[in-house]
């Protein structure tokens, strides 16, 4: 082949992928273009310059749009409505230990008040105890209705609890006392761990989250 147009018109259709056709139209075998290309150098230099101009065509630059902001608004739309929810059930949780506890003092107060207000002599000693629950209870009361509060009863709500169950367990070693008797002492220990409950549902942090942030 010595007719580089005729071999240009097949390199042009080789890029755009229709050699076949073309060479089939001028009779020719496909691989009469390489062997044209091997031995001239006009149309080795031509073929280059076509294919960097369809490369530089046919890739078109892609403008990318920036997401950035969208994907972090999702990112924190997501985390907040984790939180919330967090918070949400944990406010669940501390209405309900509210209420139990708030049950127990009140409980606590309408079993007291009989031994309080009882007549007759040799009652002082339950007289004393019944006071002594009654304000536990208040107490107990005022940490339900105050949750913030609860932390600062757990020691005496949890050593008051120890020391019922320990000298109960004496009495009841040493023939004082039934046991049937004691075991309404294990409320004590109930209302130490409604207590504590409560003081833990108070340390959810309710301060708005971070905004999210991309390192440069």
């Amino acid at each position: 082949m010595t007719n580089c147009d005729e071999v240009r018109v097949g390199l042009s259709a080789r890029l755009d992928g229709e050699v076949e056709a073309w060479a089939a139209q001028a009779g020719l075998a496909p691989d009469a273009l390489d062997g044209h290309l091997a031995g001239c150098a006009d149309c080795r230099t031509w073929s280059r310059a076509a294919e960097q101009l369809t490369r530089a065509v046919r890739v078109q630059s892609v403008v990318v749009p920036d997401l950035t902001a969208p994907i972090l608004a999702a990112v924190a739309a997501e985390r907040d409505g984790a939180v919330r929810a967090a918070r949400r059930q944990a406010e669940g949780r501390r209405q309900i230990l509210r209420v139990a506890l708030g049950t127990t003092a009140v409980i606590q107060v309408l079993l007291a008040l009989p031994a309080l207000f009882a007549g007759g002599g040799g009652l002082h000693t339950g007289r004393e105890a019944a006071s002594f629950d009654i304000a536990l209870a208040v107490g107990f009361a005022l940490a339900a209705w105050r949750p913030e509060r609860a932390r600062a009863f757990v020691p005496v709500a949890f050593v008051l609890a120890a020391c019922l169950i320990m000298t109960s367990a004496f009495d009841v070693a040493e023939g004082v006392t039934a046991l049937a008797h004691e075991i309404g002492h294990a409320a004590a220990l109930v209302q130490a761990g409604l207590l504590w409950a409560l003081s833990r549902t108070t340390t959810v942090s309710r301060e708005p989250a971070r905004p999210v942030t991309v390192a440069p």
